[in-house]
Protein backbone atom coordinates (compact mmCIF):
# COMPACT_ATOMS: atom_id res chain seq x y z
CA UNK A 1 0.00 0.00 0.00
CA UNK A 2 3.17 2.50 -0.22
CA UNK A 3 2.37 4.59 -2.61
CA UNK A 4 5.08 6.68 -4.98
CA UNK A 5 4.65 10.43 -5.66
CA UNK A 6 7.15 10.11 -8.48
CA UNK A 7 5.52 7.12 -10.01
CA UNK A 8 2.13 8.62 -9.58
CA UNK A 9 3.47 11.93 -11.35
CA UNK A 10 5.03 9.45 -13.93
CA UNK A 11 1.96 7.75 -14.25
CA UNK A 12 -0.36 11.15 -15.12
CA UNK A 13 2.69 12.52 -17.95
CA UNK A 14 3.05 9.19 -19.37
CA UNK A 15 -0.67 9.05 -19.95
CA UNK A 16 -2.16 12.66 -20.27
CA UNK A 17 0.99 14.24 -22.44
CA UNK A 18 0.39 11.79 -25.09
CA UNK A 19 -3.24 11.90 -25.01
CA UNK A 20 -3.49 15.65 -24.95
CA UNK A 21 -0.68 15.63 -28.06
CA UNK A 22 -2.55 12.93 -30.06
CA UNK A 23 -5.34 15.91 -30.42
CA UNK A 24 -2.85 17.41 -32.97
CA UNK A 25 -1.75 14.23 -34.50
CA UNK A 26 -5.68 13.93 -35.03
CA UNK A 27 -6.21 16.52 -36.23
CA UNK A 28 -3.28 16.75 -38.71
CA UNK A 29 -3.93 13.19 -40.14
CA UNK A 30 -7.62 14.82 -40.45
CA UNK A 31 -5.92 17.07 -43.11
CA UNK A 32 -2.66 15.48 -44.55
CA UNK A 33 -3.22 11.86 -43.94
CA UNK A 34 -6.68 10.36 -43.21
CA UNK A 35 -5.56 6.71 -43.51
CA UNK A 36 -3.83 7.68 -40.07
CA UNK A 37 -6.82 9.13 -37.91
CA UNK A 38 -8.54 5.72 -37.30
CA UNK A 39 -5.19 4.15 -35.56
CA UNK A 40 -4.74 7.66 -33.98
CA UNK A 41 -8.12 7.53 -32.74
CA UNK A 42 -7.99 4.06 -31.28
CA UNK A 43 -4.62 5.21 -29.21
CA UNK A 44 -6.59 8.00 -28.13
CA UNK A 45 -9.64 5.76 -26.92
CA UNK A 46 -6.81 3.35 -24.90
CA UNK A 47 -5.39 6.37 -23.28
CA UNK A 48 -8.42 7.73 -22.18
CA UNK A 49 -9.63 4.50 -20.41
CA UNK A 50 -6.04 4.43 -18.77
CA UNK A 51 -7.27 7.82 -17.49
CA UNK A 52 -10.52 6.46 -15.96
CA UNK A 53 -8.00 3.35 -14.35
CA UNK A 54 -5.94 6.66 -12.68
CA UNK A 55 -8.89 8.43 -11.80
CA UNK A 56 -9.95 5.37 -10.41
CA UNK A 57 -6.66 5.06 -8.13
CA UNK A 58 -6.95 8.73 -6.70
CA UNK A 59 -10.59 7.69 -5.83
CA UNK A 60 -9.30 5.11 -3.42
CA UNK A 61 -6.65 7.67 -2.67
CA UNK A 62 -3.67 5.52 -3.80
CA UNK A 63 -1.94 6.95 -6.52
CA UNK A 64 -0.30 9.32 -4.62
CA UNK A 65 0.72 9.52 -1.15
CA UNK A 66 -0.91 13.08 -1.01
CA UNK A 67 -4.68 13.16 -0.22
CA UNK A 68 -4.40 16.47 -1.83
CA UNK A 69 -3.10 15.36 -4.63
CA UNK A 70 -5.01 12.46 -5.20
CA UNK A 71 -8.21 14.98 -5.30
CA UNK A 72 -6.44 17.29 -7.31
CA UNK A 73 -5.55 15.23 -10.11
CA UNK A 74 -8.48 12.49 -9.83
CA UNK A 75 -10.68 15.95 -10.46
CA UNK A 76 -8.11 16.91 -13.67
CA UNK A 77 -8.95 12.75 -15.27
CA UNK A 78 -12.46 13.93 -14.37
CA UNK A 79 -12.46 15.99 -16.70
CA UNK A 80 -10.35 14.43 -19.50
CA UNK A 81 -13.27 11.35 -18.48
CA UNK A 82 -16.34 14.10 -18.61
CA UNK A 83 -17.63 12.64 -15.41
CA UNK A 84 -17.39 13.91 -11.50
CA UNK A 85 -14.67 12.18 -10.35
CA UNK A 86 -15.65 12.18 -6.42
CA UNK A 87 -19.49 11.42 -6.70
CA UNK A 88 -18.24 8.84 -9.13
CA UNK A 89 -15.14 7.51 -6.48
CA UNK A 90 -17.92 7.55 -3.43
CA UNK A 91 -20.47 5.30 -5.59
CA UNK A 92 -17.28 3.09 -6.51
CA UNK A 93 -16.54 2.89 -2.86
CA UNK A 94 -19.87 1.61 -1.94
CA UNK A 95 -19.54 -1.18 -4.47
CA UNK A 96 -16.31 -2.20 -2.48
CA UNK A 97 -18.25 -2.13 0.58
CA UNK A 98 -20.80 -4.30 -0.54
CA UNK A 99 -19.48 -6.64 -3.10
CA UNK A 100 -21.57 -9.75 -3.70
CA UNK A 101 -24.23 -8.60 -1.60
CA UNK A 102 -26.88 -8.34 -4.42
CA UNK A 103 -29.85 -6.70 -2.12
CA UNK A 104 -27.80 -3.68 -2.18
CA UNK A 105 -25.79 -3.10 -5.08
CA UNK A 106 -26.79 -4.49 -7.90
CA UNK A 107 -23.77 -3.65 -10.25
CA UNK A 108 -23.95 -1.54 -13.23
CA UNK A 109 -26.65 -3.24 -14.79
CA UNK A 110 -29.31 -2.98 -12.10
CA UNK A 111 -29.77 -6.80 -12.51
CA UNK A 112 -33.24 -8.67 -10.55
CA UNK A 113 -33.33 -11.67 -9.34
CA UNK A 114 -35.16 -14.68 -11.15
CA UNK A 115 -38.78 -14.66 -9.79
CA UNK A 116 -38.77 -10.48 -10.67
CA UNK A 117 -37.36 -11.22 -14.01
CA UNK A 118 -40.05 -14.59 -14.83
CA UNK A 119 -42.76 -12.06 -13.60
CA UNK A 120 -42.11 -9.71 -16.63
CA UNK A 121 -44.27 -9.68 -19.69
CA UNK A 122 -42.32 -11.31 -22.67
CA UNK A 123 -41.67 -7.75 -24.30
CA UNK A 124 -40.03 -6.22 -21.01
CA UNK A 125 -37.96 -9.81 -20.95
CA UNK A 126 -36.85 -8.86 -24.25
CA UNK A 127 -36.33 -5.42 -23.00
CA UNK A 128 -34.29 -5.96 -20.43
CA UNK A 129 -31.97 -8.52 -22.29
CA UNK A 130 -31.84 -5.75 -24.93
CA UNK A 131 -30.64 -2.82 -22.77
CA UNK A 132 -27.76 -5.41 -21.27
CA UNK A 133 -26.58 -6.26 -24.71
CA UNK A 134 -23.05 -6.38 -24.98
CA UNK A 135 -24.29 -3.62 -27.96
CA UNK A 136 -25.40 -1.46 -25.76
CA UNK A 137 -22.26 -0.70 -24.07
CA UNK A 138 -21.44 1.86 -26.90
CA UNK A 139 -24.24 4.04 -26.75
CA UNK A 140 -24.34 3.38 -23.38
CA UNK A 141 -20.94 4.10 -22.43
CA UNK A 142 -21.62 7.70 -24.35
CA UNK A 143 -24.38 8.56 -22.42
CA UNK A 144 -22.72 7.40 -19.04
CA UNK A 145 -20.05 9.82 -19.32
CA UNK A 146 -20.76 12.27 -22.07
CA UNK A 147 -24.97 12.79 -21.19
CA UNK A 148 -25.54 12.03 -18.03
CA UNK A 149 -23.58 13.64 -15.52
CA UNK A 150 -25.18 17.18 -17.45
CA UNK A 151 -28.57 15.81 -17.16
CA UNK A 152 -28.11 15.30 -13.70
CA UNK A 153 -27.29 18.62 -12.91
CA UNK A 154 -29.99 20.73 -14.69
CA UNK A 155 -32.39 18.36 -13.34
CA UNK A 156 -31.09 18.53 -9.78
CA UNK A 157 -30.81 22.48 -10.45
CA UNK A 158 -34.33 21.89 -11.34
CA UNK A 159 -35.89 21.00 -8.41
CA UNK A 160 -34.00 23.48 -6.60
CA UNK A 161 -36.22 26.53 -7.32
CA UNK A 162 -39.56 24.31 -5.95
CA UNK A 163 -37.59 23.86 -2.59
CA UNK A 164 -36.40 27.83 -3.29
CA UNK A 165 -40.14 28.96 -3.78
CA UNK A 166 -41.01 27.07 -0.69
CA UNK A 167 -38.27 28.64 1.94
CA UNK A 168 -39.26 32.05 0.49
CA UNK A 169 -42.68 31.46 1.92
CA UNK A 170 -41.45 29.96 4.82
CA UNK A 171 -43.17 32.22 7.92
CA UNK A 172 -39.26 31.29 9.57
CA UNK A 173 -36.66 33.30 7.63
CA UNK A 174 -34.08 31.51 6.05
CA UNK A 175 -30.64 32.88 5.18
CA UNK A 176 -29.25 31.57 1.69
CA UNK A 177 -26.76 29.78 3.50
CA UNK A 178 -29.70 27.54 5.10
CA UNK A 179 -31.95 27.83 2.03
CA UNK A 180 -28.69 25.70 0.23
CA UNK A 181 -27.88 23.99 2.62
CA UNK A 182 -31.45 22.17 3.02
CA UNK A 183 -32.00 21.48 -0.16
CA UNK A 184 -31.80 17.48 -1.09
CA UNK A 185 -31.57 16.21 -4.18
CA UNK A 186 -31.81 12.58 -5.49
CA UNK A 187 -28.74 13.62 -8.12
CA UNK A 188 -26.76 14.14 -5.55
CA UNK A 189 -26.32 13.02 -1.91
CA UNK A 190 -24.05 15.62 -0.06
CA UNK A 191 -23.34 19.14 -0.90
CA UNK A 192 -19.63 18.02 -1.55
CA UNK A 193 -20.65 15.90 -4.71
CA UNK A 194 -22.53 18.85 -5.94
CA UNK A 195 -19.73 21.34 -5.67
CA UNK A 196 -18.03 18.68 -7.88
CA UNK A 197 -20.79 17.91 -9.76
CA UNK A 198 -21.20 21.67 -10.99
CA UNK A 199 -16.84 22.15 -11.36
CA UNK A 200 -16.70 19.27 -13.37
CA UNK A 201 -19.39 20.33 -16.05
CA UNK A 202 -18.03 24.06 -16.30
CA UNK A 203 -14.65 22.19 -16.82
CA UNK A 204 -15.87 19.64 -19.05
CA UNK A 205 -18.45 22.23 -21.15
CA UNK A 206 -15.95 25.17 -21.13
CA UNK A 207 -13.11 22.00 -22.46
CA UNK A 208 -15.88 21.77 -25.17
CA UNK A 209 -15.68 25.01 -25.94
CA UNK A 210 -12.12 25.65 -26.71
CA UNK A 211 -11.73 22.58 -28.42
CA UNK A 212 -14.86 23.12 -30.92
CA UNK A 213 -13.34 26.83 -31.52
CA UNK A 214 -9.81 25.14 -32.70
CA UNK A 215 -10.87 22.38 -34.55
CA UNK A 216 -14.59 23.46 -35.53
CA UNK A 217 -17.78 21.98 -33.75
CA UNK A 218 -17.78 19.35 -36.49
CA UNK A 219 -14.40 17.63 -36.48
CA UNK A 220 -14.12 18.27 -32.67
CA UNK A 221 -17.56 15.78 -32.13
CA UNK A 222 -16.42 13.75 -34.84
CA UNK A 223 -13.60 12.40 -33.18
CA UNK A 224 -14.12 13.00 -29.79
CA UNK A 225 -17.50 11.11 -29.36
CA UNK A 226 -16.45 7.81 -30.89
CA UNK A 227 -13.48 8.23 -28.43
CA UNK A 228 -15.40 8.59 -25.57
CA UNK A 229 -18.30 5.88 -26.58
CA UNK A 230 -15.41 3.20 -27.33
CA UNK A 231 -13.75 3.94 -24.00
CA UNK A 232 -16.32 4.21 -21.79
CA UNK A 233 -17.74 0.39 -23.48
CA UNK A 234 -13.90 -0.56 -22.54
CA UNK A 235 -13.70 0.22 -19.20
CA UNK A 236 -17.47 -0.62 -18.28
CA UNK A 237 -16.51 -4.24 -19.89
CA UNK A 238 -13.62 -4.90 -17.62
CA UNK A 239 -15.92 -3.37 -14.64
CA UNK A 240 -19.07 -5.87 -15.90
CA UNK A 241 -16.98 -9.16 -16.47
CA UNK A 242 -15.06 -8.39 -13.11
CA UNK A 243 -18.36 -9.43 -11.18
CA UNK A 244 -20.65 -11.03 -13.71
CA UNK A 245 -19.48 -14.46 -14.63
CA UNK A 246 -20.49 -18.16 -14.39
CA UNK A 247 -20.74 -19.08 -10.45
CA UNK A 248 -20.23 -15.36 -9.61
CA UNK A 249 -20.89 -15.11 -6.03
CA UNK A 250 -24.29 -13.50 -5.35
CA UNK A 251 -25.70 -13.55 -1.97
CA UNK A 252 -28.72 -11.43 -0.02
CA UNK A 253 -27.67 -9.06 2.59
CA UNK A 254 -28.34 -11.85 5.40
CA UNK A 255 -25.69 -14.16 5.64
CA UNK A 256 -23.88 -12.45 3.28
CA UNK A 257 -19.91 -12.54 3.93
CA UNK A 258 -17.34 -10.10 2.79
CA UNK A 259 -14.24 -12.39 1.88
CA UNK A 260 -16.54 -14.79 -0.07
CA UNK A 261 -17.97 -11.92 -2.16
CA UNK A 262 -13.83 -11.30 -3.04
CA UNK A 263 -12.60 -14.44 -3.73
CA UNK A 264 -16.09 -15.32 -5.50
CA UNK A 265 -17.71 -12.53 -6.53
CA UNK A 266 -14.68 -10.67 -7.99
CA UNK A 267 -12.67 -12.12 -11.21
CA UNK A 268 -9.22 -11.75 -12.51
CA UNK A 269 -9.00 -10.69 -15.78
CA UNK A 270 -5.45 -12.15 -18.05
CA UNK A 271 -4.86 -9.33 -20.78
CA UNK A 272 -1.78 -8.97 -22.89
CA UNK A 273 0.76 -7.22 -21.24
CA UNK A 274 -0.06 -4.11 -23.41
CA UNK A 275 -3.56 -4.15 -22.41
CA UNK A 276 -2.80 -4.56 -18.57
CA UNK A 277 -0.49 -0.94 -19.33
CA UNK A 278 -3.60 0.77 -20.66
CA UNK A 279 -5.84 -0.91 -18.18
CA UNK A 280 -3.29 -0.07 -15.44
CA UNK A 281 -3.28 -3.78 -14.31
CA UNK A 282 -6.86 -3.63 -13.32
CA UNK A 283 -7.13 -7.00 -14.27
CA UNK A 284 -5.65 -8.23 -10.55
CA UNK A 285 -8.61 -7.57 -9.28
CA UNK A 286 -9.25 -9.72 -6.76
CA UNK A 287 -6.32 -8.21 -4.66
CA UNK A 288 -7.45 -4.80 -5.35
CA UNK A 289 -10.92 -5.79 -3.53
CA UNK A 290 -9.25 -7.41 -0.71
CA UNK A 291 -6.89 -3.36 -0.02
CA UNK A 292 -8.08 -1.03 -2.46
CA UNK A 293 -5.47 1.36 -1.27
CA UNK A 294 -2.65 -0.82 -3.35
CA UNK A 295 -1.54 1.69 -6.35
CA UNK A 296 -1.75 0.23 -9.81
CA UNK A 297 1.80 0.01 -10.08
CA UNK A 298 1.75 -2.27 -7.17
CA UNK A 299 -0.68 -4.34 -7.91
CA UNK A 300 0.61 -7.38 -9.72
CA UNK A 301 3.52 -7.63 -7.51
CA UNK A 302 0.66 -8.17 -4.95
CA UNK A 303 -1.18 -10.43 -6.84
CA UNK A 304 1.92 -12.70 -7.98
CA UNK A 305 3.33 -12.98 -4.35
CA UNK A 306 0.14 -13.82 -2.90
CA UNK A 307 -1.09 -16.10 -5.78
CA UNK A 308 -0.87 -19.57 -3.65
CA UNK A 309 -4.06 -17.33 -1.55
CA UNK A 310 -6.10 -16.46 -4.30
CA UNK A 311 -6.78 -20.07 -6.63
CA UNK A 312 -10.06 -19.78 -5.70
CA UNK A 313 -10.63 -16.73 -7.74
CA UNK A 314 -12.06 -17.12 -11.43
CA UNK A 315 -9.55 -16.47 -13.96
CA UNK A 316 -10.77 -15.17 -17.53
CA UNK A 317 -9.36 -14.79 -20.59
CA UNK A 318 -10.34 -12.45 -23.09
CA UNK A 319 -12.30 -15.63 -25.07
CA UNK A 320 -14.17 -16.12 -21.83
CA UNK A 321 -15.25 -12.23 -22.27
CA UNK A 322 -18.42 -12.35 -24.61
CA UNK A 323 -20.22 -15.09 -22.56
CA UNK A 324 -20.17 -13.31 -19.18
CA UNK A 325 -22.79 -11.05 -20.34
CA UNK A 326 -25.55 -13.47 -20.30
CA UNK A 327 -24.99 -13.19 -16.54
CA UNK A 328 -27.62 -10.53 -15.75
CA UNK A 329 -30.11 -12.31 -13.54
CA UNK A 330 -29.64 -12.77 -9.54
CA UNK A 331 -30.61 -16.35 -8.48
CA UNK A 332 -31.18 -15.87 -4.62
CA UNK A 333 -31.84 -19.42 -4.00
CA UNK A 334 -28.39 -20.69 -5.77
CA UNK A 335 -26.53 -17.66 -4.30
CA UNK A 336 -25.13 -17.15 -7.70
CA UNK A 337 -25.67 -14.91 -11.11
CA UNK A 338 -27.43 -16.99 -13.87
CA UNK A 339 -29.00 -16.41 -17.47
CA UNK A 340 -31.73 -16.26 -18.98
CA UNK A 341 -31.55 -19.29 -20.60
CA UNK A 342 -30.86 -21.31 -17.76
CA UNK A 343 -33.65 -20.46 -15.78
CA UNK A 344 -36.19 -20.56 -19.00
CA UNK A 345 -34.74 -24.56 -18.92
CA UNK A 346 -35.35 -24.98 -15.55
CA UNK A 347 -38.84 -23.30 -15.15
CA UNK A 348 -41.54 -26.15 -16.34
CA UNK A 349 -43.08 -25.75 -19.39
CA UNK A 350 -47.13 -25.18 -19.32
CA UNK A 351 -48.95 -27.93 -19.36
CA UNK A 352 -50.75 -29.05 -22.84
CA UNK A 353 -54.55 -28.51 -22.76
Amino acid sequence: MDSSNLRGSWQIANTVIPYAALWWVADWSRQHAPLLLIPTMVVMVLLLARCFSLMHDCGHDSLFRSRRANQVFGFLLGVLSAIPQYPWSRGHAYHHRHNGDWEKYQGPSALVTTGAFAALSPGQQRFYGLLRHPAMLFPGGFFYLVIKPRVALVLGLAGFFPHLRACLRSPQPMGPGQILSSYRSRHWYTQGEFRHLLANNIAVIGSWWLMAHWLGAGVFWSIYAPVMACAAAIFICIFFVQHNFPGSYAHATAGWSEMTGVLEGTSDLELPPLFNWFSADIGCHAIHHLSSKIPNYRLRACHERNAHLLTGVRRLSLADIPGCFSYILWDPQACRLTTIDALRSATPAPAAN
